[in-house]
């Protein structure tokens, strides 16, 4: 079934995209929840001239995140957590939550969904790592950043 997102869904799309998805998460998520309406002629005609008025806003956008994406780059950012006494080991981990509180410190308002850590989703080791930032569909930034000893 195609269908027109009305939000970024993840793993599925991002918003004004038109997906094939299978009928039964389509009528039984996507739609009733708000994220997607039917693709049929007339909705897309609608979303072509939306799109159309929309592309020069896009540009702007673009520069705008390609403008944070330099700040970000520039930024040198330390997580300090605490380790166990071998130190090999943290308590807790690092998760995108606290990534993203790190980053509100620093003037950075990101929410915690656009941010990719590492190889997984979570840290629990010291060391240096690298945070893949989506600013925009189009823009990613990767950060590079690093787990202390508290």
């Amino acid at each position: 079934m195609e269908v027109i997102l009305k939000k970024d869904v993840l793993n599925c799309g991002f918003k004004d995209d038109i997906v094939r998805v299978k009928d039964g998460y389509a009528r039984n998520f996507l739609i009733p929840q708000g994220f997607a309406v039917l693709a049929n002629d007339s909705t897309k005609k609608i979303l072509a001239e939306n799109l159309k008025q929309r592309s020069h806003k896009e540009t702007t956008l673009i520069k705008d995140a390609e403008e944070l994406k330099k700040k970000l780059i520039d930024t040198a950012l330390i997580v300090k957590a605490k380790v166990s006494e071998d130190g090999s080991s943290l308590f807790g981990s690092v998760t995108s939550a606290i990534f993203s509180e790190k980053l509100s410190k620093l003037g950075f308002e990101i929410d915690k969904k656009y941010i990719k850590l590492g190889p997984s989703t979570i840290i629990k080791k010291l060391g240096k790592y690298t945070a893949n930032i989506r600013l925009h569909r189009d823009v990613i930034a990767n950060l590079d950043f690093e787990v202390v000893k508290e």
